[in-house]
């Protein structure tokens, strides 16, 4: 790989890392990243970043456990759900066309934003969800669809929690939890397809770590209020972005 790739690499995968440390949300430009500037194939880069989050999975929630900020009753069922369906997703990853799940993604986390500031304005309380069956089968649907697009668990994750009334800095916490068990079955899914790239999978991962370290302890700065802001304000970023690039590609 080329010195100059392997640096804009590292520095685009600390920033991706921050991100998603500090509001989850960030795994969603990694693949793009990939696919046209290091000119990986699209599986190729699904598994790579899948790989990266693995690591920065691990280091986030150890961050935000420290914190208080998991829910382990809610992360567990999450989990239980998560774990099966990103091996599923790795598998149908590889004869499932991405533009219309794309285009649900962008939807959803564009809504996600929109509700999170409403809910604010008319100062909706914060919620726990308890109901085990309910968990796991988003626990499923974050699985399937994070291993699907190679976007991390938090791209589901988040928005989801956030639709659900589940405070930010609990959402991202979750998010956190998942991401690593989740990572490591979609992992071993790619390695079976042999589509691992083991140098470019080392370069994210190293960069991802001290992103997602960096990002973790910017989150607490932030006051809960604040924090939801943030969160909604990135949502709503995040699903245009998706929107216009889906339009530009057709």
């Amino acid at each position: 790989m080329d010195p100059i790739i392997i640096i804009a690499l590292s520095l685009f995968a600390v920033v991706v890392g921050i991100l998603i440390g500090s509001v989850g949300i960030g795994g969603v430009l990694l693949v793009p990243f990939l696919t046209y500037v290091t000119g990986l194939n699209i599986h190729t880069a699904i598994a790579a970043a899948m790989f990266g989050y693995l690591f920065a999975g691990i280091v986030g929630a150890i961050f935000y456990a420290r914190h208080g900020s998991i829910e382990w009753s809610m992360a567990s069922w999450l989990l239980a759900g998560a774990m099966p369906g990103a091996l599923i997703g790795a598998l149908g990853a590889i004869y499932t066309p991405g533009e219309g799940l794309e285009f649900v993604i962008a939807v959803l986390v564009f809504i996600a934003g929109i509700n999170a500031l409403r809910r604010r304005k008319i100062k909706v309380d914060p919620r726990k969800i308890s109901n085990p069956f309910l968990l796991f089968g988003l626990g499923v649907i974050i699985g399937v669809g994070s291993a699907m697009t190679g976007t991390g668990g938090p791209l589901f994750t988040v928005p989801i929690m956030v639709s659900l009334k589940v405070p930010a800095h609990t959402a991202v916490g979750l998010s956190q939890a998942v991401q690593a068990p989740m990572a490591s079955l979609a992992t071993v899914g790619n390695f079976w397809y042999g589509h691992v790239d083991i140098v470019t999978s080392a370069i994210l991962s190293a960069g991802l770590v001290i992103g997602v370290a960096a990002g973790a302890k910017i989150a607490h700065v932030f006051s809960p209020s604040i924090m939801s802001s943030i969160v909604a304000w990135i949502l709503i970023a995040v699903g245009i972005f998706l929107i216009i690039r889906l339009a530009m590609s057709l």
